[in-house]
């Protein structure tokens, strides 16, 4: 039975920067939600930040909180753990949380943190896809249950 990562976020558990969380409600989630077949993930608590924590995006490479502090290594950290479940698990699709500098598959904020987005992927988001984990935001989700029913 294959399993989805998904952002913890997405599944109502308040792991976001601001301890709140993107509650998805979708019939096919919670299909496999029944099924035993979400497995629900924050790469930034993984990583080893706090909830709440300050706001974090990239620029130039580098994770920085508005206040400059940069935790490039949690998110990588964090990112790594992701790849090791899936690999564990035998996953090969996740569902992020779109524009987080984890988990955005298409957009991220600019790193101005003027609440600009740009075209770009979030730490996570990149390392699941360069180790061939298809990942969807909730964005795309009649391509992630299409690309779920192919297998």
């Amino acid at each position: 039975m294959q399993k989805l990562l998904v952002s913890s976020c997405l599944l109502g558990n308040p792991v976001r920067y601001d301890g709140q969380s993107q509650n998805l409600l979708h019939p096919g989630l919670e299909t496999l939600k029944q099924q035993g077949r979400l497995v629900a993930f924050c790469p930034e608590v993984a990583g080893g930040l706090p909830t709440p924590r300050p706001p974090a995006e990239i620029k130039a490479g580098r994770v920085l909180t508005k206040d400059a502090q940069d935790v490039t290594v949690q998110f990588a950290y964090g990112a790594e753990q992701a790849l090791k479940l899936c690999k564990k698990q035998g996953i090969r699709h996740a569902l992020l949380k779109e524009s987080s500098p984890s988990c955005g598959r298409n957009t991220i904020y600019d790193g101005s943190h003027s609440g600009k987005k740009i075209s770009g992927m979030g730490l996570t988001a990149k390392l699941l896809t360069d180790n061939n984990i298809e990942v969807f935001s909730e964005q795309q989700l009649p391509a992630l249950f299409a690309a779920l029913a192919e297998k």
